[in-house]
């Protein structure tokens, strides 16, 4: 194997900052979706489903966005409180429109050696839902599952992947 391709960085971080710009320059809104169980992620964890949450990361909704190589990290209002939220770039599952549910959903997180065992199952089996395709509307079941909640139809966003 080549030895440039052995040291080459995460493409993960680029894809997310180009989706979001993406996102902005058609005038939609960008959320990310978080495994909030991943080590070191600072979200507010009463607004997380399933071990996980969405977070609206359009300009008006956060102060001071930086999405780095390795963290994501901004300040917001939830429930009228500011927070500083911070994202392993790892933790990130997928970025979408809220619009029209446009956007990419990533693989699993690969958690570190140091979390127990049955942390990382758990949440290694709740994200296994992203790869699944619901029959009915042959797109990714990824929605329904953010939230843990079932949308109707119009009820909430549809991720399609960009390839």
């Amino acid at each position: 194997m080549n030895s440039k391709t052995e040291t080459m960085t995460s493409s993960k971080p680029y894809l997310i900052r180009a989706i979001h710009d993406w996102i902005l320059v058609n005038q939609m809104t960008p959320h990310l979706v978080v495994d909030a169980n991943y080590p070191s992620t600072q979200v507010p964890m009463e607004f997380v489903d399933d071990g996980r949450i969405v977070l609206n990361i359009s300009p008006g909704a956060v102060h001071g966005l930086v999405i780095g190589n390795d963290w994501i990290a901004f300040n917001a209002r939830f429930g009228g409180i500011a927070r500083e939220v911070m994202v392993p770039i790892e933790a990130v599952v997928g970025i979408f429109t809220r619009e029209n549910g446009q956007g990419m959903v990533f693989p699993d997180p690969v958690y570190p050696d140091t979390v127990p065992a049955n942390v990382e199952q758990t949440s290694r089996s709740s994200l296994k839902a992203v790869a699944d395709t619901n029959p009915d509307t042959n797109r990714p079941a990824f929605p329904e599952t953010v939230t843990g909640k079932e949308k109707g139809k119009g009820g909430g966003p549809a991720l399609k992947i960009v390839k």
